[in-house]
């Protein structure tokens, strides 16, 4: 079974504050309304496009979908 885009993101916490990987990772586990089940690209996408924060970004989406893509 495919682990959701939220545990995969939750690894990169409490690493290096200047990864905006770690940055999304730690802004995503306060925010309580993410799609926490979620593996589709297209609702996480329009979540976080709706919801961006300066650490929320679509940029580090982008890079942390890549990474989760390739795991999985």
């Amino acid at each position: 079974m495919k682990k959701s885009f939220y545990l995969y993101v939750l690894t990169f916490r409490g690493g290096d504050w200047s990864d905006q990987k770690v940055r999304f990772a730690e802004e995503m586990f306060h925010e309580h309304n993410f799609p926490k089940q979620s593996t589709n690209f297209e609702e996480l996408s329009t979540y976080i496009e709706s919801f961006a924060t300066d650490n929320l970004t679509t940029e580090a989406f982008d890079e942390l979908w890549a990474l989760y893509v390739e795991q999985w």
